[in-house]
């Protein structure tokens, strides 16, 4: 649970750094609708990169950003629905665009809702204390770029595997990085730093995305909210939604699918994960692709009983899809295929994980025989802004994308799309992948086994978590309070 003890004398000090370095801290609410954003901090904003080293950014973790890179304002929730021509299905697939947050990625929500409580209730000291951020990439980046703004000092964990882009960029935002061995599918290594960490005598707060509910609880109260404001938006009166599919990485994003589940009961939510590392799908290991996509166990606040399906997909798909969307001939053959040259403009918003998010609601459509009148939701968590380097290496090692190749790709990874590695979770099916949390987390993380019981079968344990966002808002607004009296 999200411990919201008040420590009055670290809060003091909070307190002291939040007026010394002239910044306030936004709401869930604010974040969820931005009309409450106060006027004065809008007009600032004018004036400020949508990637600057500037408090005033904190306002700007919002799926409702002004899709330009400086400067803008708040608008609708930015999305992009995926034509049949790219995804050969009748249904209608809808993904919102993490590309326009601070960072280029929607991790940076998720570590605001990890830091924002701890820092307001004085469990954690900016002045004293170093902010941990243990990571498999997008998430480490977004908590070093939150506590730069939070003027706290961090340490970024991420695998050594990972783009280069996400270091280069780290280096000017983190106070230090650590490289664990492998690449994404190596998440036991990035804990047993924090392990080491903790013993090291050294003063600091490990925000571990994997058991913090303050991921979870953002992705309910943020994402969820703004993916109904686009089903409000995009659905008519015969129109369905069918559900939401998303690769569970630290399982934060997928808490959306437990808001939308509220909204409506009928609705169905798809976990994903690698072919190559099929953990709920066949209790497996292995290694992949798919960057940022964290595997070989069950994070922690996955409500998996609400779970409804697993699928995988394969990382040769992504990682194929993203020269088909970003090479010329790519764009060319796409083009031939029907696709409209405004959407082919829109293909580089779909980073490595992203495009497999969208090949799992290919699968969860077809699986379903779903129409032209079902909407199924999915989310771009970043764009290939974070990848470059990766082309560059493909181009290196296979030669130049050619129009074979982009045949190749289109006809096997998008129309080819089968049914393959897809499974509907009966109830025994749910238990047997939450039970995999115990090997993690009770035997080797220290949770308890009252608790992990406690996650399947007390009905009030994931409501409780989900009703904290006006609890921690309010807590925030009574630390600006004191920051404007200081």
């Amino acid at each position: 649970m999200i411990d919201l003890t008040v420590n009055e004398a670290v809060l003091d000090s909070a307190v002291r750094r939040a007026s010394e370095r002239d910044f306030k801290i936004p709401t869930f609410k604010q974040m969820r609708d931005p009309s409450l954003v106060p006027d004065d901090v809008k007009r600032q904003l004018a004036d400020v990169g949508l990637w600057d080293l500037n408090p005033l950014n904190l306002y700007r973790i919002t799926w409702h950003n002004e899709p330009v890179p400086s400067g803008g304002g708040f608008g609708g929730v930015n999305y992009l629905e995926i034509p049949p021509e790219i995804s050969g299905v009748d249904a209608r697939i809808v993904m919102l665009e993490g590309k326009w947050f601070p960072t280029g990625a929607h991790k940076v929500g998720a570590a605001f809702g990890c830091l924002a409580p701890r820092l307001v209730s004085g469990q954690f000291d900016p002045v004293t204390q170093k902010a941990v951020w243990p990571s498999t990439g997008n998430y480490c980046r977004g908590g070093a770029y939150d506590s730069n703004l939070l003027a706290c000092e961090s340490i970024a964990i991420l695998p050594e595997g990972m783009s280069a882009e996400r270091f280069r960029w780290l280096e000017s935002v983190a106070g230090e990085i650590i490289k664990t061995p492998g690449s994404e599918s190596n998440v036991k290594e990035i804990f047993d730093k924090c392990n080491e960490l903790r013993v090291s005598g050294e003063d600091l707060v490990i925000f571990n995305q994997f058991d913090e509910f303050g991921n979870y609880l953002w992705h309910y109260s943020v994402t969820g909210p703004a993916m109904v404001e686009v089903l409000n938006e995009v659905m008519g009166e015969n129109d369905r939604f069918a559900g939401v599919t998303l690769a569970t990485g630290s399982a934060g994003t997928i808490g959306s699918g437990d808001y939308l589940k509220q909204i409506y009961p009928n609705a169905k939510i798809a976990a994903g994960e690698a072919t190559e590392c099929p953990t709920m799908l066949l209790n497996g290991f292995g290694e992949h692709r798919i960057e940022g996509i964290g595997d070989k166990h069950i994070p922690w606040i996955h409500n998996v009983r609400n779970t409804d399906m697993a699928i995988a997909i394969d990382d040769e798909a992504s990682i194929s899809l993203i020269r088909l969307f970003n090479e010329p001939a790519g764009h060319a053959y796409l083009a031939d295929q029907g696709v409209s040259a405004e959407f082919i403009e829109k293909l580089p918003l779909l980073g490595i994980s992203c495009v497999a998010n969208m090949l799992m609601a290919i699968k969860f459509a077809k699986f379903y025989e779903l129409t032209g009148n079902d909407v199924v939701m999915t989310v771009a968590t970043d764009s290939m802004e974070m990848y470059e380097s990766r082309l560059a290496e493909l181009n290196e090692e296979r030669g130049a994308f050619t129009a074979l190749d982009a045949a190749a790709a289109y006809h096997r990874f998008l129309m080819g799309q089968s049914l393959a590695n897809v499974q509907e979770l009966g109830y025994y099916d749910k238990k047997r992948i939450h039970n995999l949390k115990y090997y993690t987390w009770v035997e080797q993380q220290g949770k308890t086994y009252e608790e992990i019981q406690a996650q399947w079968y007390d009905p009030d344990y994931w409501t409780a978590i989900q009703a904290m966002a006006d609890p921690i808002d309010e807590m925030i607004e009574a630390f600006n309070a004191k920051v404007e009296a200081s």
